[in-house]
């Protein structure tokens, strides 16, 4: 892997950031941070539902005084931009998570950061000057998960962003194909000591998967309740794609939603991400934050996401493609080409600040 601190020349987009970052990672590497499950239908479907997807443009609107700022949980974001949960980020730049956060901070960007993360989590909180979730998986060992959420209580996470769509790992061809598996010094360093279950290698009923001890241990409703009374801390559910769900974490007291297909990479055949929004925002009705994430790469796609009814995006491959190119000043600068973008897009549809975007920006 080559390090890079630099901002290559002839940067104008996220796509010139991904072509320069798989040069720079091993073929196992790119596969685990680009790649999908299976097919990669769904993958290729986040993106493509942006493209089919058109703007209108408004003219001669008064833009005096406009801004993109948007209030999460009683923290001020200067954008509408978080950086995703994403799982040892060693593999692109041998910084990791804290160039990630190193460039996060000096945007005052919101950051996500994995259970899998390859730092620590305190680490990563210890480094930063900026707004910092916790992402959860809920683990077989229940006392283990409850000790994760004390830690990241301590650390000054603001809020818990609970990851629901991934009880088992769906088949990653591309993966396979490469021969992945994680290199030395790269581990998920914050599970580090937590007991290894014990799993059956195949299920009494003759089954592959289905009545074995693995889904047994997975979480389920009740875990959510569980969860949400043993912290204080803003309490979220990433991978909910169906109206029902949403309408069922509402009931159970969850603070706020993510809108999403984990990228591609559990279930393959899906919708993209950004078909799903729309249903969810309409039926919830701003009874509680709605973020998405799924496909974004240009800041126009931001404005779309917005206009079917999030709150805030979130992005994950692109800013993974900044840290392989050019570590924490590839992943700030991809933040800022967003931004920028997405002001442009603002202006030029006639929309001064975040409340003034809804569905009469998109031509349908």
């Amino acid at each position: 892997m080559e390090t890079v601190q630099q901002i290559p020349p002839g940067i104008a987009s996220v796509s010139d950031y991904r072509a320069i970052a798989q040069t720079r990672m091993s073929e196992q590497a790119w596969a685990y941070i680009d790649g999908g499950v299976a097919d990669e239908l769904t993958l290729q479907a986040n993106v493509a539902a942006f493209q089919h997807l058109r703007l209108r443009s408004r003219v001669l609107r008064d833009l005096s005084g406009g801004h993109t700022r948007r209030q999460l949980f009683g923290v001020t974001h200067d954008f509408p931009i978080l950086l995703a949960p994403v799982a040892y980020q060693k593999l692109a730049h041998p910084a990791g998570e804290l160039a990630t956060v190193m460039a996060a901070s000096a945007l005052q960007a919101g950051m996500i950061v994995s259970t899998q993360a390859s730092t620590s989590l305190e680490a990563i909180a210890a480094a930063a000057s900026n707004p910092l979730w916790f992402q959860l998986y809920i683990q077989p060992d229940r006392a283990f998960t409850e000790a994760l959420v004390r830690r990241a209580e301590a650390a000054g996470y603001r809020a818990l962003v609970l990851t629901v769509d991934a009880p088992v790992n769906g088949v990653r061809n591309r993966e396979q194909r490469a021969g992945f598996v994680l290199p030395e010094g790269v581990q998920a360093v914050n599970l580090q000591g937590m007991r290894t279950p014990v799993i059956k290698p195949a299920p009494d009923n003759g089954a592959l998967l289905l009545g074995g001890s693995l889904l047994a241990a997975a979480p389920t409703w009740a875990d959510i309740r569980w969860l949400r009374s043993i912290t204080t801390l803003p309490l979220l559910l990433k991978g909910v794609t169906e109206v029902d769900d949403a309408n069922e974490a509402l009931a159970q007291g969850v603070d706020g939603l993510i809108v999403s297909n984990h990228g591609g990479r559990t279930l393959d055949g899906m919708a993209a991400s950004l078909d799903s929004l729309e249903p969810i925002a309409d039926a919830l009705q701003g009874r509680m934050p709605l973020l998405f994430d799924g496909g974004i790469r240009r800041g126009s796609d931001i404005l779309k996401a917005l206009a079917l009814g999030a709150d805030a995006v979130l992005i994950g491959r692109p800013y993974l493609y900044g840290l392989a190119a050019a570590g924490a000043a590839g992943v700030a600068h991809v933040i800022q080409l967003l931004r920028a973008e997405l002001e442009v897009a603002m202006a030029l549809t006639g929309c001064r600040d975040l409340a003034a975007i809804d569905k009469r920006v998109l031509a349908r």
